[in-house]
């Protein structure tokens, strides 16, 4: 692994990866890895490891996003090598989609781009329950934390070092287990994880540092923008089903941009009497609305609300887009959150 041998040992737990996705991984030679559209820390941590990994092997890779990198990211080394588009000029043999419960999360890269995405074998790696499976290999493991998590044991697995890049890998690995566990708070945290994080940390992953900067700092105009979606919050059934509402007039109001809204679905659902936590976000320019939820362990399982409307995640944090307006979205979702709140019994 390293000079120094680590005394954290995942060979356990990595010895589970898949032999197809590291053959795939080292065989690719021209390899683009995408992440999804609104990124967050898993999805870009993710993408940026693996292209480090296919490099580690002597290939080229590309990391891509549709969406601009979000300011609150940008603190995390090797950030600024996403591209918003794949290279045109680069013929690519391998797609790596990563943290993607479908494939068309990635954006408008895919519309751009649809003879590549038709033309060239796709590894699909995520910890989405609801993942459909849409690539020529799926590496889909639903009881990991994180996409990271699972990128993490790949490493270990093809022999990289976690302190590859001055420990740009070990970084980017543990920004997206600390946002998909909120800091290791959620239900979704196992002995794998902790041990996982361990690595990460010898590796020289500054875990109080970044925690800091996704869970405990922010922008004046993000604070706005959560004090006026707060300032909305309603609530049902004697305060089991909570939601509010983002609008884009409060992006206006705040100063705030879209990215800036991470994070306030997981603050709603801090309520102490709520089963179910729903946030509706206006979407611009095409009348849809976007929903996030979150449940109690035990209780709703976020999946069945999110699957009546086409979307997916996990069974206590999931998502939709509603190609309906927020006037019109907004009732239909309570109504099916209401049936599914109310037949829960503690």
């Amino acid at each position: 692994m390293s000079e120094t041998a680590p005394r954290v040992d995942l060979s356990g737990y990595a010895a589970a990866v898949p032999d197809e996705v590291v053959r795939l991984l080292t065989s690719g030679r021209r390899v683009l890895t995408i992440c999804h559209e609104n990124p967050e820390a898993d999805a870009l941590g993710s993408a940026l490891a693996i292209a480090m990994l296919v490099e580690a092997s002597g290939g080229v890779a590309t990391p891509v996003c549709a969406d601009p990198m979000p300011e609150m990211y940008k603190f995390l080394p090797g950030m600024d090598r996403f591209r918003t588009a794949p290279d045109d000029t680069m013929d690519y043999d391998l797609l790596v989609v990563g943290d993607c419960g479908e494939l068309e999360r990635i954006g408008p890269v895919l519309e751009s781009h649809r003879e590549l995405f038709g033309r060239v074998p796709i590894l699909d790696i995520d910890h989405h329950l609801s993942n459909p499976r849409f690539g020529a290999v799926d590496w889909v493991d639903a009881t990991s934390s994180a996409t990271c998590e699972m990128v993490t044991l790949l490493a270990w697995r093809m022999g990289a070092p976690l302190t590859a890049g001055n420990g740009m890998m070990a970084a980017a690995l543990a920004g997206g287990v600390i946002m998909d566990t909120g800091t290791f708070q959620h239900p979704n945290v196992t002995p794998r994880t902790l041990m996982v994080t361990a690595a990460l940390r010898e590796a020289g992953a500054d875990l109080s540092e970044i925690a800091r900067r996704l869970y405990r700092s922010k922008p004046n105009t993000q604070l706005k923008l959560f004090g006026l979606v707060l300032a909305r919050m309603a609530s049902d059934l004697g305060g089991r089903l909570v939601w509010s509402t983002l609008e884009l007039a409060d992006l206006a109001a705040s100063g705030a941009g879209s990215a800036e809204s991470e994070g306030l679905i997981d603050l709603i659902s801090q309520s102490e009497t709520s089963e179910a936590a729903i946030l509706f976000k206006e979407v611009a320019g095409n009348g849809s609305t976007r929903i996030s939820v979150r449940t109690r362990d035990g209780g709703v399982d976020a999946t069945v609300l999110t699957g009546t409307f086409g979307g997916g995640g996990h069974a206590r944090a999931a998502g939709a887009t509603l190609e309906l307006p927020l006037d019109e979205a907004r009732p239909v979702v309570l109504a099916r959150a209401r049936e599914l709140v109310a037949a829960v019994e503690r």
